[in-house]
Order: structure tokens, then sequence, then C-alpha cells
């Protein structure tokens, strides 16, 4: 047999041996070679040698078979592998592989036993040996763990850097998308209101038309400060509500008579259903609103005329509003997106805002708001306010 004693004499495992204690390791070495890629044992398999690199390089996998295996080192000329197994007689733990063709020096399990049973002093210096690579184990895990750790500390401070850059840009392309609605939608009753001003001066002598104009200035202005508390409401983020005592059937005798002139001129009948007429503490204004936004939606849906109608009911302690239309509905794809901010179905402009609102008003009620529709068919919305006793 070949020689080894040299290379044995400079394994770290061996370092503190005599020289016959070397010898007698060498004598009961093995030698074989693999190939690259060549699978030396597998995780999992009985432990029945343990390895010297001669010559080559082998890597150390976990979940070597797996989708997601980790590669845990790589072993270069010298360095030993295996061995735990054969102190600890557990199966083996890793999976190594030829990372190049690699020429090994093996020891079968018995004489490996054999030998320190025989050899107080060998065992001795192979459990030192152990001892000091768990050490430099140790070592080498707790300054990996630090690496990492600062290495996730510096990717953390980048990415909430770059969070906060993102936030800015989006905040910055949402400014910018709200002054654009703003400055479309105010500069439309704006000019609605300059032209029926101008009217008023030109025709001054025509009682009957200047009261005209004069009503539709006060619409429109009406219009406009809704198109403003919308726009409060929602870049406060929050809605504080200002709750009073209503009567139901006159507060939907109300928006009735605020929406009657313009529905009937569009062909639409109005019909209400007053099953419970309170009174109830609500916020009356806000809740006008909501209303007046889905009733508003109920009217450019139905542009070839239809039917509007609002029912008021109490089911136990929860008050019901339904609103329904038999316009054009809702696609099933879009009935979801209805609620968000800027997203409308309407061509005849606004902010986007007004079914945001709507729910936010809804909820901040602590009640529900879902939507039921059907293309061709009309559009029902469903409101649910817990009564407050």
């Amino acid at each position: 047999m070949h020689s080894y004693f040299k290379f044995l004499k400079n394994v770290y495992f061996f370092k503190e041996l005599s020289d016959d204690e070397i010898e007698i390791i060498r004598n009961v070495c093995h030698e074989k070679e693999y190939n690259a890629k060549d699978i030396i044992f597998r995780e999992g398999a009985l432990a029945d040698k343990f390895y010297i690199i001669l010559n080559g390089a082998v890597e150390v996998w976990k979940d070597y078979d797996k989708e997601y295996r980790d590669l845990l080192a790589v072993h270069k000329k010298g360095k030993l592998f295996g061995e735990m197994s054969l102190i600890d007689e557990l199966p083996r733990s890793a999976t190594l592989v030829a990372r190049t063709a690699v020429k090994l020096l093996y020891i079968n399990r018995d004489d490996f036993h054999r030998i320190i049973t025989e050899n107080s002093s060998i065992a001795l210096s192979v459990m030192r040996s152990v001892s000091l690579m768990v050490r430099m184990s140790n070592k080498t895990f707790v300054e990996g763990l630090r690496q990492r750790n600062e290495e996730l500390e510096r990717a953390y401070k980048e990415l909430k850097a770059a969070q906060e850059e993102l936030l800015k840009a989006e905040r910055l392309s949402a400014l910018g998308k709200f002054a654009s609605l703003i400055l479309h939608d105010i500069r439309n009753p704006l000019s609605i209101l300059r032209g029926y001003a101008e009217m008023i001066v030109l025709r001054n002598e025509d009682r009957e038309k200047v009261i005209k104009n004069a009503e539709n200035i006060i619409r429109e202005a009406d219009r406009l400060n809704g198109m403003v508390n919308e726009l409060l409401d929602f870049s406060r983020g929050d809605i504080r509500l200002n709750i009073s005592i209503v009567d139901l059937e006159q507060f939907v005798r109300s928006v009735m008579d605020s929406i009657k002139d313009k529905f009937i001129s569009c062909g639409i009948k109005l019909r209400t259903r007053i099953e419970y007429r309170g009174p109830v503490l609500l916020d009356r204004e806000r809740l006008f609103r909501v209303f007046i936004n889905l009733a508003d939606n109920a009217r450019k849906a139905m542009p070839a005329g239809g039917d509007f109608s609002i029912i008021v009911q109490k089911k136990n302690s929860i008050l019901s509003f339904k609103i329904s239309d038999t316009g054009i509905g809702i696609p099933d794809d879009l009935r979801e997106k209805i609620f968000e901010p800027f997203f409308s179905l309407s061509k005849e402009g606004g902010t986007g805002l007004g079914m945001a609102i709507v729910k936010s008003i809804v909820e901040a009620h602590d009640g529900h708001i879902h939507v039921g529709s059907a293309k061709g068919q009309g559009t029902t919305f469903h409101i649910e306010i817990p009564i407050i006793s």
C-alpha cells in the first residue's frame, strides 16, 4: 500500500498523535476514487466509514434530492468528513457529492472503533479534535449569523429607504391625479355658473329668466359644494359624524323632492315604500349625500327613462334601505371596483370619489353596503345600519 504517513501527519484530526500511532492509522486506510458529480453517500444512510480527501473537492448538501436543497460547504485536500456519524452512530446528516474528480482515503467503522478502543491516546486525540472542530463550527456559525444579521439590517434600511421613495412617488402620483380631477371637475360647474350669471346680466329685464338662471346657479353651486365636501371627507381619511334625530319619512321625501325635477324630465318614475318611519339617530347631512349620489348614478344609468325606488324597512335592530333602478346595470367584472377611489362608470365627469365616500359614510355609521346588479336589468344598493337605541 502506498505510504500516506506524511499526509496523515498533517491532518488536523491526527496532529497530536505519535509516529507509531500515525502508523496504526495508516495501516487501516483504503483508497477510493470518484468522478465529478458522483454521490459518495446520501443523507440518512448508514455510517460505515469516514473519509479524508487526498485531492479534489467534495460538496456537502442538505436535502439534496428535494426542490429547495442547500449547499452547506465545500471540502478540499486534507479535510475529513463523515467522522461524526461514526462517533455518535447516527445516520448521515448530509449528502456528499464529488465536485471534481476526487481521490479519498477511508477508514471502516469497525477498524475505527477498534483503534480508539485499544489506544486511549488516539481516542483522547480524536475527542480533542472533535471538540476543536465543534468549537470552530460554532465560531463559524456565530460569525455567519452575525454577518447575516448585518446584511439583513443593511437590506432592511435599503428596503425602508426604497419604500419611502416609492410612497413619496405614489403620493405625488396620487396628488397629480387628484389635482387633475379637481381642476377638470371644478372647471365645469364654474363655467356653468359664469354662463348663467352672464345670461342674467344680458337679460335682466326678463324676471322669469332671471329667476330660472338664478335657480340654476344655486343648483350648480350646491353641486360644487357637494364635490368640495367629497374631497374634504376623502382627504381627512375618516368621517366624524354629526348625529341627530331623523324622521325617515321626511328624510326620504326631501331626497325625492331634491331629485324629482331632473328625474321626471328624464322620463324616470319615482317610487317610495316606507315601512319604518323612525325616528332614528343618524348624520342626516351625510346620509342625504349618500342618497343623492346613489340617485344621481341611477339617473345616469337610465338614459331612456325607467323606475327609481327607495324602500325603508326595519329588521330586528337593523335599519335597511334598498335603492333601486331599472337601468343598464353594472358589469360583473366592474361591480367590485365601484367603491374604489377615482373609479367611475359615468361619462359625465365627477371626482370618482362619490361611491368611495358613500361606503365611508355608511361604514362610519357601523353599517354595510353591497350592490346587486345584472346587465340590462338594473341595480339595487342595500344599506344596513344598526339602530342606535
